[in-house]
């Protein structure tokens, strides 16, 4: 019998340039609101916009958080996930105008609260009619991206005519609530009061998701499964009830998020959720599939380069974010910070 070598197992440290890509992701948005310092020149000016770009890109984020993991962990190209922003818009609304008592009132407190309570509502009605979407038009065509990009097409198109049964096909306005509208002044810049709480509740989705994604349970599975979801169910753990919560979870988020887009647009359509979705998948693939984070700074450049972009040089904005992804995807093919590779 011989005697097995010892094995003394060295770990070497990365160098510069290793530890230096690792954290490339995360020094592009203070280089873009650098870069765009410079290029506006006006201080007041570029405040402004920082942000306004960053509270877009806050409510894309949360648009586009939850259908980061579901294509990532699902593996499911999900283009019905707009008709729940549009959805989530339309409950929340509603809520908002039969609370007009608490909107109209010049108190903040009555007025966040209305804000919260249509969110909740706007929530609750996406999770729940993404569970029946899931059981009935995603769970057949598990396997096939073909078949889930006709068949969500067609769902997203079938949601969109029951908006206009039930709500009616004319543009809906609205006002945001009293203590919310106009703006302030900083240093000469003036700051938009909405846009303020949309960075504070994008900021606050962000750091929950990632608490529950790095120190929980639930979220431990999550990540296993995004990354090798058949040793989690040879684990004994039920998958398949974890894709389903992360479904509804995800389309509950974009409820929220189709909610703060309203109060953002001051009106809201049917189509409103399937406009979103090209800005949406343009933040899910330059991120990386199933990367919070990747998502997260994906849509703050979205944000921020669209709203610098407008003002120098509008014409150049429509096409500005296929530019940055086609810029991402040729440094980084598989997205910025992926968490499974491409399929």
């Amino acid at each position: 019998m011989t005697i097995a070598p010892e094995h003394n197992p060295v770990f070497a440290r990365l160098g510069w340039r290793d530890r230096l890509g690792q954290s490339a992701p995360y020094l592009l948005v203070p280089v873009l609101i650098a870069a765009g310092f410079f290029a506006i020149g006006a201080p007041s000016s570029w405040l402004t916009l920082t942000v306004s770009g960053l509270a877009m890109g806050m409510m894309i984020f949360i648009m586009a958080s939850g259908l980061t993991l579901v294509f990532g962990l699902m593996d499911v190209i999900n283009f019905g996930h707009g008709a729940f922003i549009s959805l989530g818009a339309y409950m929340g609304v509603s809520v908002l105008f039969w609370l007009s008592g608490w909107t109209e009132a010049a108190s903040l407190a009555l007025n966040v609260g209305a804000i919260g309570l249509a969110i909740l509502a706007a929530m609750l009605f996406a999770g729940a009619v993404s569970w029946a979407f899931e059981r009935t038009i995603v769970r057949p065509v598990y396997g096939s991206h073909l078949k889930q990009i006709l068949i969500t097409v067609g769902a997203l198109i079938v949601l969109e005519q029951l908006i206009h049964v039930i709500w009616g096909a004319e543009e809906i306005f609205l006002l945001r609530p009293e203590s919310l509208r106009g703006a302030v002044t900083f240093f000469g810049a003036a700051l938009e009061k909405y846009r303020i709480l949309a960075v504070v509740i994008g900021l606050g989705i962000f750091i929950a998701m990632r608490l529950v994604l790095r120190h929980t349970k639930i979220g431990l599975i999550v990540r296993a499964g995004v990354q090798n979801g058949e040793m989690v169910e040879a684990l004994g753990y039920r998958l398949r009830l974890v894709f389903v919560g992360v479904f509804i979870a995800g389309s509950a988020l974009a409820g929220l998020g189709g909610v703060m887009w309203a109060l953002y647009e001051q009106v809201i359509t049917a189509g409103m959720g399937e406009s979103m979705m090209i800005l949406i998948f343009i933040v899910v693939i330059i991120g990386g599939l199933g990367s919070v984070e990747g998502a997260f700074i994906g849509a703050l450049l979205v944000g921020l380069l669209q709203n610098y972009v407008a003002f120098l040089e509008p014409k150049l904005a429509l096409v500005s974010n296929i530019a940055l992804m086609t810029a991402i995807l040729m440094w980084r093919p598989q997205g910025m910070m992926p968490v499974v590779k491409a399929k």
